[in-house]
Order: C-alpha cells, then sequence, then structure tokens
C-alpha cells in the first residue's frame, strides 16, 4: 500500500499537468480565432468603407 501511493500521486500530478496544458491550449485557440475573426472584420469593414 505506501509503495502504492506515490505512484498514484505521480500519476494524479501527470493527470492534472496535462489537463492544465490541454486548457491553456484551448483557451490559446480560442484567443487566436477571436483575434482572426476581429481582424477579418476589421478588414471587411475597412474594405467596404473604402469602396
Amino acid at each position: 500500500m505506501p509503495q502504492m501511493m506515490p505512484l498514484n500521486w505521480i500519476e494524479l500530478m501527470i493527470f492534472f499537468i496535462i489537463l492544465l496544458f490541454f486548457f491553456n491550449n484551448l483557451n490559446y485557440f480560442n484567443i487566436l480565432y477571436k483575434m482572426k475573426l476581429n481582424f477579418s472584420k476589421k478588414n471587411y469593414l475597412t474594405y467596404n468603407w473604402k469602396w
């Protein structure tokens, strides 16, 4: 039983680290997508305004 505890803890830590990285990536891609969307909208508006 004491031998399994550190292994379990390590697995838990790895799981949380993976989860953290996943959510960070998700947030990053979401921000990137929003920025891209805003950029395209701005371009479209400026393009309309010019014409």
